[in-house]
């Protein structure tokens, strides 16, 4: 495997990761309240875990853990894995494009501190 080809599996794992968090949140965006009641609780967990759009989020989390392994077999732990804090980027702006969730300076002074963070420690 090139490298090329493992850092196309590390961005493969990203994009399955915020698929996951975005399909999650629709879901529960579409969802009853969760009720007050021990067993109205369950049964909505429940309801949640069987729905299409989390089953899916979830399969994305176990196709992620597989593009993450092949990644892992060419590409250093240290050095791959900071630039997983790319979903944290991706959420935020995707959020606010979906569920028109605010950027708030607070945000972007952070979300500038993990692309600083990334790029530094993806250096080597």
């Amino acid at each position: 495997m090139h490298a090329a080809t493992a850092y196309g599996l590390v961005l493969l794992t990203i994009l399955l990761t915020v698929y996951g968090q975005f399909a999650i949140k629709w879901q529960v965006l579409a969802s009853p309240p969760m009720p007050a009641d021990l067993h109205g609780r369950a049964m909505h967990l429940f309801h949640l875990f069987t729905s299409p759009l989390v089953v899916s989020a979830l399969a994305a989390a176990v196709v992620a853990s597989a593009t993450w392994m092949l990644a892992m077999t060419r590409l250093p732990l240290s050095h791959a894995h900071p630039m997983t804090a790319l979903t944290f980027v991706l959420v935020v702006f995707g959020s606010n494009v979906l569920f028109s969730e605010p950027i708030t300076t607070p945000k972007v002074i952070g979300l500038t501190l993990i692309v600083i963070g990334i790029i530094v420690g993806a250096q080597g």
